[in-house]
């Protein structure tokens, strides 16, 4: 599933990004690489979403948000 599809206060572990080179690379340096955990805190009008990734909040637009795969944590991942 992609990220713009996730729920709001829900876990989901990063599979892959699937966006520019330079917007992928930001995206990691921001800590946002595959394998990491990250919740959804809000989603806004227009398709923004708020998520928390190691401990700092990033908002993403929709762009960005439905090119990223995610899947859904599970208590022991």
């Amino acid at each position: 599933m992609t990220l713009y599809e996730a729920r709001k206060d829900q876990e989901y572990l990063v599979e892959g990004l699937f966006v520019e080179e330079a917007v992928t690379r930001r995206l990691q340096a921001l800590g946002l690489n595959d394998g990491t955990r990250i919740r959804v805190l809000n989603r806004k009008k227009q398709g923004a979403l708020i998520i928390q990734v190691r401990g700092t909040r990033l908002a993403l637009g929709r762009h960005l948000s439905a090119n990223i795969e995610v899947r859904e944590c599970l208590t022991e991942d």
